[in-house]
Protein backbone atom coordinates (compact mmCIF):
# COMPACT_ATOMS: atom_id res chain seq x y z
CA UNK A 1 0.00 0.00 0.00
CA UNK A 2 1.44 3.43 -0.86
CA UNK A 3 1.81 6.30 1.07
CA UNK A 4 0.48 9.76 0.18
CA UNK A 5 2.13 12.55 1.10
CA UNK A 6 1.16 16.35 1.63
CA UNK A 7 3.78 19.38 1.09
CA UNK A 8 6.25 19.28 3.75
CA UNK A 9 5.52 16.01 5.33
CA UNK A 10 8.88 12.81 4.86
CA UNK A 11 9.27 9.33 4.79
CA UNK A 12 11.84 6.51 4.89
CA UNK A 13 13.13 5.04 2.05
CA UNK A 14 14.68 1.41 1.65
CA UNK A 15 18.91 1.99 1.09
CA UNK A 16 18.67 0.63 -2.57
CA UNK A 17 17.83 1.32 -5.96
CA UNK A 18 14.62 3.38 -5.94
CA UNK A 19 12.78 5.52 -9.50
CA UNK A 20 11.15 8.75 -9.21
CA UNK A 21 8.23 9.20 -11.41
CA UNK A 22 7.55 12.61 -12.31
CA UNK A 23 4.22 12.51 -14.83
CA UNK A 24 2.71 15.78 -16.34
CA UNK A 25 -0.14 16.67 -19.07
CA UNK A 26 2.66 18.83 -20.53
CA UNK A 27 6.21 18.92 -21.39
CA UNK A 28 8.49 19.91 -18.54
CA UNK A 29 12.49 19.81 -18.14
CA UNK A 30 13.41 18.07 -15.21
CA UNK A 31 16.23 17.46 -13.49
CA UNK A 32 17.97 16.28 -10.44
CA UNK A 33 20.73 17.83 -8.38
CA UNK A 34 23.20 15.89 -5.69
CA UNK A 35 24.32 18.40 -3.16
CA UNK A 36 26.68 18.58 -0.39
CA UNK A 37 26.24 20.32 3.02
CA UNK A 38 26.66 23.28 1.10
CA UNK A 39 23.50 22.93 -0.51
CA UNK A 40 25.48 23.11 -3.65
CA UNK A 41 26.63 20.63 -6.28
CA UNK A 42 30.54 19.47 -5.73
CA UNK A 43 30.50 19.82 -9.93
CA UNK A 44 28.91 19.71 -13.20
CA UNK A 45 28.53 15.82 -12.77
CA UNK A 46 26.36 15.90 -9.81
CA UNK A 47 23.61 17.68 -12.08
CA UNK A 48 21.19 15.00 -14.58
CA UNK A 49 19.08 16.20 -17.24
CA UNK A 50 17.92 15.73 -20.62
CA UNK A 51 21.40 16.95 -21.97
CA UNK A 52 23.34 15.25 -19.59
CA UNK A 53 21.53 11.69 -18.59
CA UNK A 54 23.73 10.50 -16.14
CA UNK A 55 25.67 11.74 -13.28
CA UNK A 56 29.08 11.41 -13.03
CA UNK A 57 29.58 8.12 -11.99
CA UNK A 58 26.38 6.62 -13.08
CA UNK A 59 25.06 6.72 -9.60
CA UNK A 60 21.91 8.90 -10.94
CA UNK A 61 20.24 8.61 -14.41
CA UNK A 62 17.12 9.75 -16.16
CA UNK A 63 14.97 7.99 -18.85
CA UNK A 64 11.34 8.33 -20.40
CA UNK A 65 10.63 11.80 -21.49
CA UNK A 66 9.21 15.39 -20.87
CA UNK A 67 5.81 14.15 -19.63
CA UNK A 68 6.18 10.45 -18.28
CA UNK A 69 9.63 10.31 -17.05
CA UNK A 70 12.27 8.50 -14.47
CA UNK A 71 15.09 9.56 -12.49
CA UNK A 72 16.65 5.94 -11.09
CA UNK A 73 18.66 6.74 -7.89
CA UNK A 74 21.38 4.15 -6.50
CA UNK A 75 20.88 5.17 -3.10
CA UNK A 76 23.47 2.39 -1.35
CA UNK A 77 26.20 3.95 -3.59
CA UNK A 78 25.50 7.86 -3.39
CA UNK A 79 29.23 9.50 -2.56
CA UNK A 80 29.35 9.93 0.94
CA UNK A 81 29.94 14.25 0.62
CA UNK A 82 26.14 14.10 -0.79
CA UNK A 83 23.45 14.54 1.97
CA UNK A 84 20.65 15.06 -0.58
CA UNK A 85 19.22 14.70 -4.27
CA UNK A 86 17.06 17.24 -5.07
CA UNK A 87 14.41 17.38 -7.77
CA UNK A 88 12.80 19.92 -10.25
CA UNK A 89 11.15 21.06 -12.98
CA UNK A 90 11.14 23.88 -15.26
CA UNK A 91 8.99 25.13 -17.83
CA UNK A 92 8.27 28.03 -20.33
CA UNK A 93 4.69 27.59 -19.02
CA UNK A 94 3.49 28.33 -16.01
CA UNK A 95 2.23 25.90 -13.45
CA UNK A 96 -1.54 26.97 -13.38
CA UNK A 97 -0.71 26.25 -17.41
CA UNK A 98 0.91 23.10 -16.80
CA UNK A 99 -1.45 21.47 -14.77
CA UNK A 100 -1.17 19.49 -11.56
CA UNK A 101 2.32 16.88 -11.67
CA UNK A 102 1.98 13.80 -9.78
CA UNK A 103 5.23 12.28 -8.18
CA UNK A 104 6.07 8.55 -7.57
CA UNK A 105 8.50 7.13 -5.67
CA UNK A 106 9.29 3.37 -6.52
CA UNK A 107 11.29 0.21 -5.81
CA UNK A 108 11.18 -1.85 -8.64
CA UNK A 109 7.66 -1.99 -9.90
CA UNK A 110 6.18 -0.90 -6.20
CA UNK A 111 5.01 2.23 -5.26
CA UNK A 112 6.24 3.53 -2.21
CA UNK A 113 5.14 7.11 -2.20
CA UNK A 114 3.33 9.42 -4.30
CA UNK A 115 2.60 12.66 -4.02
CA UNK A 116 1.29 15.86 -6.53
CA UNK A 117 1.96 19.49 -6.96
CA UNK A 118 -1.35 21.18 -7.11
CA UNK A 119 -1.40 23.89 -9.67
CA UNK A 120 -4.26 26.02 -8.94
CA UNK A 121 -3.48 29.43 -9.35
CA UNK A 122 0.29 29.51 -9.01
CA UNK A 123 2.01 31.50 -12.05
CA UNK A 124 6.00 29.37 -10.95
CA UNK A 125 7.82 28.59 -14.00
CA UNK A 126 9.93 26.03 -11.96
CA UNK A 127 9.22 23.71 -9.14
CA UNK A 128 11.48 22.19 -6.72
CA UNK A 129 9.63 18.96 -6.44
CA UNK A 130 10.82 16.97 -4.06
CA UNK A 131 14.61 15.41 -2.00
CA UNK A 132 16.23 12.34 -1.12
CA UNK A 133 18.31 13.47 2.22
CA UNK A 134 20.42 11.87 4.59
CA UNK A 135 19.31 11.37 8.36
CA UNK A 136 21.20 9.10 11.01
CA UNK A 137 22.64 6.65 8.07
CA UNK A 138 19.43 6.12 6.58
CA UNK A 139 17.80 7.75 3.28
CA UNK A 140 14.15 9.76 3.59
CA UNK A 141 12.69 11.73 1.06
CA UNK A 142 10.54 14.92 1.86
CA UNK A 143 8.01 16.58 -0.37
CA UNK A 144 8.57 19.74 -1.06
CA UNK A 145 6.40 21.48 -4.14
CA UNK A 146 7.99 24.58 -3.96
CA UNK A 147 8.10 27.45 -6.46
CA UNK A 148 11.13 28.91 -7.98
CA UNK A 149 11.55 32.14 -9.77
CA UNK A 150 13.31 31.82 -13.37
CA UNK A 151 13.52 28.81 -15.63
CA UNK A 152 16.09 25.50 -15.98
CA UNK A 153 19.07 28.30 -15.91
CA UNK A 154 18.76 30.09 -12.42
CA UNK A 155 17.42 26.78 -10.93
CA UNK A 156 20.70 25.39 -12.13
CA UNK A 157 23.24 28.16 -10.74
CA UNK A 158 20.85 28.40 -7.58
CA UNK A 159 22.25 24.65 -7.10
CA UNK A 160 25.46 25.93 -7.83
CA UNK A 161 25.82 24.70 -11.46
CA UNK A 162 27.86 26.53 -13.76
CA UNK A 163 26.00 27.33 -16.92
CA UNK A 164 28.09 27.87 -20.35
CA UNK A 165 26.10 30.78 -21.76
CA UNK A 166 26.52 29.35 -25.56
CA UNK A 167 24.28 29.71 -27.97
CA UNK A 168 24.57 28.05 -31.60
CA UNK A 169 26.14 30.47 -34.00
CA UNK A 170 23.96 31.93 -36.68
CA UNK A 171 24.99 30.72 -40.52
CA UNK A 172 26.71 33.44 -42.56
CA UNK A 173 26.16 31.45 -45.68
CA UNK A 174 23.36 33.34 -47.46
CA UNK A 175 22.20 29.96 -49.09
CA UNK A 176 20.20 28.78 -45.89
CA UNK A 177 16.47 30.09 -45.76
CA UNK A 178 14.84 31.70 -43.05
CA UNK A 179 13.57 28.27 -41.79
CA UNK A 180 16.69 27.12 -41.50
CA UNK A 181 19.62 27.69 -38.31
CA UNK A 182 23.47 27.00 -38.43
CA UNK A 183 25.68 25.79 -35.93
CA UNK A 184 29.33 26.50 -36.27
CA UNK A 185 31.23 23.77 -34.01
CA UNK A 186 34.40 26.02 -34.31
CA UNK A 187 35.45 29.00 -34.75
CA UNK A 188 38.33 29.34 -37.53
CA UNK A 189 39.50 32.82 -37.83
CA UNK A 190 40.37 33.66 -34.19
CA UNK A 191 42.11 32.01 -31.39
CA UNK A 192 40.31 30.15 -28.79
CA UNK A 193 39.96 32.73 -25.39
CA UNK A 194 41.99 31.56 -22.84
CA UNK A 195 40.32 31.03 -18.95
CA UNK A 196 41.36 32.20 -15.90
CA UNK A 197 43.44 29.93 -14.27
CA UNK A 198 40.86 30.56 -10.86
CA UNK A 199 37.63 29.99 -12.83
CA UNK A 200 37.47 26.68 -15.12
CA UNK A 201 35.37 26.46 -18.33
CA UNK A 202 31.54 25.83 -16.92
CA UNK A 203 30.76 22.12 -18.93
CA UNK A 204 26.68 22.05 -18.59
CA UNK A 205 25.02 23.74 -21.65
CA UNK A 206 21.05 23.93 -21.05
CA UNK A 207 20.98 24.44 -25.25
CA UNK A 208 18.15 22.48 -26.82
CA UNK A 209 16.63 22.95 -30.03
CA UNK A 210 12.99 22.08 -31.43
CA UNK A 211 12.13 21.97 -34.49
CA UNK A 212 8.84 23.19 -35.69
CA UNK A 213 6.91 24.65 -38.69
CA UNK A 214 8.91 27.61 -38.82
CA UNK A 215 12.15 27.18 -37.56
CA UNK A 216 11.89 23.71 -39.49
CA UNK A 217 15.63 22.77 -40.01
CA UNK A 218 19.35 23.04 -39.08
CA UNK A 219 22.81 22.82 -40.07
CA UNK A 220 25.69 20.89 -38.61
CA UNK A 221 29.11 22.60 -39.68
CA UNK A 222 31.31 19.39 -42.06
CA UNK A 223 33.21 17.45 -39.52
CA UNK A 224 35.68 14.39 -40.27
CA UNK A 225 34.20 12.52 -37.63
CA UNK A 226 30.54 13.64 -35.79
CA UNK A 227 30.90 10.56 -33.69
CA UNK A 228 28.27 8.19 -32.76
CA UNK A 229 25.23 9.83 -33.83
CA UNK A 230 21.81 8.46 -31.75
CA UNK A 231 18.26 9.11 -32.70
CA UNK A 232 15.18 8.54 -30.04
CA UNK A 233 12.14 8.34 -30.61
CA UNK A 234 10.07 8.25 -27.33
CA UNK A 235 5.95 8.65 -26.54
CA UNK A 236 3.81 8.17 -23.93
CA UNK A 237 3.13 4.60 -23.05
CA UNK A 238 0.08 5.44 -20.86
CA UNK A 239 -3.39 4.06 -22.56
CA UNK A 240 -6.00 6.46 -23.96
CA UNK A 241 -7.63 8.38 -21.60
CA UNK A 242 -11.02 6.45 -21.78
CA UNK A 243 -8.69 4.08 -19.50
CA UNK A 244 -7.86 6.52 -17.31
CA UNK A 245 -9.19 8.17 -13.96
CA UNK A 246 -9.29 11.72 -13.88
CA UNK A 247 -6.63 13.84 -13.03
CA UNK A 248 -6.44 14.44 -8.91
CA UNK A 249 -7.33 11.14 -8.25
CA UNK A 250 -3.71 9.67 -6.90
CA UNK A 251 -5.47 6.23 -5.69
CA UNK A 252 -6.41 5.43 -8.99
CA UNK A 253 -4.05 7.64 -11.30
CA UNK A 254 -1.07 5.27 -10.34
CA UNK A 255 -2.95 1.92 -10.98
CA UNK A 256 -0.64 0.16 -13.51
CA UNK A 257 -2.53 -0.84 -17.20
CA UNK A 258 -1.27 -4.21 -19.05
CA UNK A 259 -2.07 -2.57 -22.31
CA UNK A 260 -0.05 0.42 -23.62
CA UNK A 261 0.58 2.44 -27.74
CA UNK A 262 3.57 0.10 -29.19
CA UNK A 263 5.84 2.67 -31.46
CA UNK A 264 8.16 1.17 -33.79
CA UNK A 265 10.89 3.69 -35.14
CA UNK A 266 13.06 2.88 -38.77
CA UNK A 267 15.04 4.45 -41.14
CA UNK A 268 15.59 4.43 -44.91
CA UNK A 269 19.52 5.22 -45.90
CA UNK A 270 20.16 6.13 -49.22
CA UNK A 271 24.46 5.74 -49.57
CA UNK A 272 26.53 7.50 -51.91
CA UNK A 273 27.19 4.47 -53.60
CA UNK A 274 23.55 4.33 -54.59
CA UNK A 275 22.80 1.90 -52.78
CA UNK A 276 19.29 2.00 -50.53
CA UNK A 277 18.17 0.22 -48.03
CA UNK A 278 15.69 -0.01 -45.24
CA UNK A 279 15.68 -0.39 -41.36
CA UNK A 280 12.64 -1.70 -38.70
CA UNK A 281 12.00 -4.04 -37.02
CA UNK A 282 9.33 -5.60 -39.05
CA UNK A 283 11.51 -8.25 -41.05
CA UNK A 284 14.44 -8.12 -38.07
CA UNK A 285 16.20 -5.51 -40.09
CA UNK A 286 18.54 -3.70 -37.68
CA UNK A 287 21.04 -2.67 -40.01
CA UNK A 288 24.62 -2.59 -39.31
CA UNK A 289 27.12 -0.05 -37.30
CA UNK A 290 30.77 -0.55 -38.24
CA UNK A 291 29.75 -1.82 -41.95
CA UNK A 292 26.69 -0.49 -45.13
CA UNK A 293 24.33 0.96 -44.59
CA UNK A 294 26.14 2.02 -41.15
CA UNK A 295 23.01 2.49 -39.14
CA UNK A 296 21.36 0.47 -36.18
CA UNK A 297 18.59 0.11 -35.28
CA UNK A 298 18.69 -1.09 -31.19
CA UNK A 299 17.27 -4.28 -29.66
CA UNK A 300 13.31 -3.28 -30.38
CA UNK A 301 10.94 -2.97 -27.07
CA UNK A 302 8.55 -5.68 -28.39
CA UNK A 303 6.01 -4.84 -25.52
CA UNK A 304 5.49 -1.08 -26.35
CA UNK A 305 6.16 -0.05 -22.11
CA UNK A 306 9.96 0.57 -22.57
CA UNK A 307 10.07 4.43 -21.13
CA UNK A 308 13.69 4.35 -22.71
CA UNK A 309 11.78 4.15 -25.99
CA UNK A 310 13.57 3.44 -29.68
CA UNK A 311 16.94 3.95 -30.59
CA UNK A 312 18.79 3.94 -34.21
CA UNK A 313 22.65 4.62 -34.00
CA UNK A 314 24.17 6.32 -37.10
CA UNK A 315 28.35 5.93 -37.13
CA UNK A 316 29.31 9.61 -37.77
CA UNK A 317 32.84 8.02 -38.66
CA UNK A 318 31.52 7.27 -41.97
CA UNK A 319 29.18 10.27 -42.57
CA UNK A 320 30.91 10.57 -45.59
CA UNK A 321 29.24 7.18 -47.26
CA UNK A 322 26.14 8.13 -46.36
CA UNK A 323 23.70 11.02 -48.79
CA UNK A 324 20.36 10.82 -46.54
CA UNK A 325 18.83 9.06 -43.54
CA UNK A 326 15.13 9.16 -43.65
CA UNK A 327 13.28 8.74 -40.12
CA UNK A 328 9.81 7.49 -39.55
CA UNK A 329 7.17 6.19 -36.94
CA UNK A 330 4.77 3.99 -37.17
CA UNK A 331 1.55 2.74 -34.59
CA UNK A 332 2.08 -0.85 -34.38
CA UNK A 333 0.22 -1.51 -31.96
CA UNK A 334 -2.96 0.33 -30.63
CA UNK A 335 -5.58 2.27 -32.13
CA UNK A 336 -3.76 5.22 -33.99
CA UNK A 337 -4.02 8.40 -31.75
CA UNK A 338 -1.01 10.33 -32.38
CA UNK A 339 -1.94 13.36 -29.92
CA UNK A 340 -2.18 9.83 -27.07
CA UNK A 341 1.10 9.12 -27.72
CA UNK A 342 2.85 12.64 -26.94
CA UNK A 343 5.88 11.68 -29.28
CA UNK A 344 9.02 13.36 -29.40
CA UNK A 345 12.22 12.55 -31.62
CA UNK A 346 15.67 13.85 -29.94
CA UNK A 347 18.79 13.83 -31.84
CA UNK A 348 22.40 13.34 -30.16
CA UNK A 349 25.16 14.60 -32.12
CA UNK A 350 28.54 14.45 -29.39
CA UNK A 351 29.23 18.31 -28.79
CA UNK A 352 26.22 19.53 -29.73
CA UNK A 353 22.93 20.48 -28.24
CA UNK A 354 19.99 17.75 -28.05
CA UNK A 355 17.34 18.64 -31.13
CA UNK A 356 13.96 17.66 -31.24
CA UNK A 357 10.61 17.37 -33.00
CA UNK A 358 7.21 16.50 -31.45
CA UNK A 359 4.75 14.62 -33.27
CA UNK A 360 2.06 16.80 -33.09
CA UNK A 361 0.26 17.18 -36.30
CA UNK A 362 -1.02 13.74 -37.07
CA UNK A 363 -4.10 12.55 -38.43
CA UNK A 364 -5.55 10.11 -36.17
CA UNK A 365 -6.75 7.56 -38.93
CA UNK A 366 -2.64 7.73 -40.32
CA UNK A 367 -0.86 5.44 -38.26
CA UNK A 368 2.57 6.46 -40.29
CA UNK A 369 4.92 9.47 -39.39
CA UNK A 370 7.55 10.75 -41.42
CA UNK A 371 9.64 12.21 -39.32
CA UNK A 372 12.72 14.23 -40.17
CA UNK A 373 15.72 13.62 -42.56
CA UNK A 374 19.80 13.85 -42.35
CA UNK A 375 21.24 15.07 -45.99
CA UNK A 376 24.83 14.79 -46.32
CA UNK A 377 25.25 18.65 -47.48
CA UNK A 378 28.96 18.77 -48.80
CA UNK A 379 29.69 16.99 -45.62
CA UNK A 380 27.58 19.00 -43.23
CA UNK A 381 24.65 17.34 -41.35
CA UNK A 382 21.18 19.34 -42.53
CA UNK A 383 18.39 17.84 -40.14
CA UNK A 384 15.17 18.83 -41.93
CA UNK A 385 11.66 18.38 -40.01
CA UNK A 386 9.14 16.34 -42.29
CA UNK A 387 6.37 15.70 -40.04
CA UNK A 388 3.59 14.33 -42.49
CA UNK A 389 1.45 10.95 -41.99
CA UNK A 390 0.26 8.76 -44.10
CA UNK A 391 -1.59 5.18 -44.32
CA UNK A 392 1.30 2.93 -44.43
CA UNK A 393 4.50 2.37 -46.19
CA UNK A 394 4.05 2.21 -49.56
CA UNK A 395 2.08 5.65 -49.20
CA UNK A 396 5.24 7.61 -47.56
CA UNK A 397 7.67 5.53 -50.02
CA UNK A 398 5.44 6.88 -52.78
CA UNK A 399 5.05 10.49 -51.48
CA UNK A 400 9.21 10.51 -51.38
CA UNK A 401 10.31 8.75 -54.32
CA UNK A 402 12.35 6.06 -52.43
CA UNK A 403 11.00 3.01 -54.45
CA UNK A 404 10.86 0.36 -52.56
CA UNK A 405 8.60 -2.74 -52.82
CA UNK A 406 6.29 -3.48 -49.78
CA UNK A 407 5.00 -6.70 -48.60
CA UNK A 408 3.02 -7.13 -45.49
CA UNK A 409 5.35 -8.45 -42.26
CA UNK A 410 4.78 -8.58 -38.54
CA UNK A 411 7.71 -8.45 -35.64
Amino acid sequence: MSQTLIAGANAALPTDTISIRILSDQPIDCAAYRLASTAKVRGDGDMVFYGQKSSDDGSVSFRGHETDGFFDIQLATQPAQIEKIALAFSSDKTLAQIGNVDIQVLQGSTILLTCQVEAGNRSEKAVILGECYRRQGSWKFRFISQGFDGGLKPLSEHFGVEIADEAPVPSQNNSFNNNQTNINTARQNSPPPIPAASSPSPSVNLSKITLTKNQSSINLQKKDDFGKISINLNWNQRPDNSEMPKKGRLSDLFKQHSKGIDLDVGAMIHLKSGEKTLIQALGKRFGSLNTAPYVLLREDDRTGQSTNGEWLDINGAQWAQIEEVFIFAFIYDGVPNWAQTDGVVTLHVPGQPPIETRLTEGANAKPMCAIARLVNKQGSINVERINQYFGGHKDMDQAFGWGFSWQKARK
